[in-house]
């Protein structure tokens, strides 16, 4: 990946893919309710000023569960992020069981954009270069 770092903090690092055009977002640690939120806003920022339509969504460094912001990233961000221009979204999952199911749990309550879950960032990026 080339990347280009557009905002870091210590649990998130947000960057622009300038080869395969998609954001990259690399979660790190434990999240909750206010960094699942603050981190989804500045991609969704992110999304629009660098207008493209595909994200890697990394959580292979994520270490808790997250449940508590579910509800709030499938019935609110999810929507904001297709209406700002997302057509795909590749989700790699932790490894922490516990934050598999917050992502799962995410999943139950979204129906747009395009979004696929996969264990590998090999295969993630392989489907999101094919859509």
């Amino acid at each position: 990946m080339a990347l280009r770092v557009l905002h870091q903090e210590p649990y998130i690092t947000i960057s622009y893919d300038y080869v395969n055009e998609w954001l990259y977002a690399e979660w790190i640690g434990d999240q909750n309710l206010e960094s699942v939120q603050t981190g989804c806003l500045m991609m969704l920022q992110y999304l629009k000023s660098e207008r493209c339509h595909k994200v890697l969504n990394d959580n292979r460094l994520v270490t808790s569960m997250w449940a508590d912001a579910a509800e709030w990233g499938g019935y609110f961000w999810f929507p904001a992020m297709a209406e700002g221009g997302l057509e795909y979204f590749a989700w790699v999952y932790s490894p922490n069981i516990y934050s598999r199911l917050s992502t799962d749990l995410t999943l139950q309550h979204t129906t747009r954009p395009v979004i696929l879950t996969f264990d590998n960032i090999e295969t993630a990026s392989s489907w999101l270069k094919q859509v």
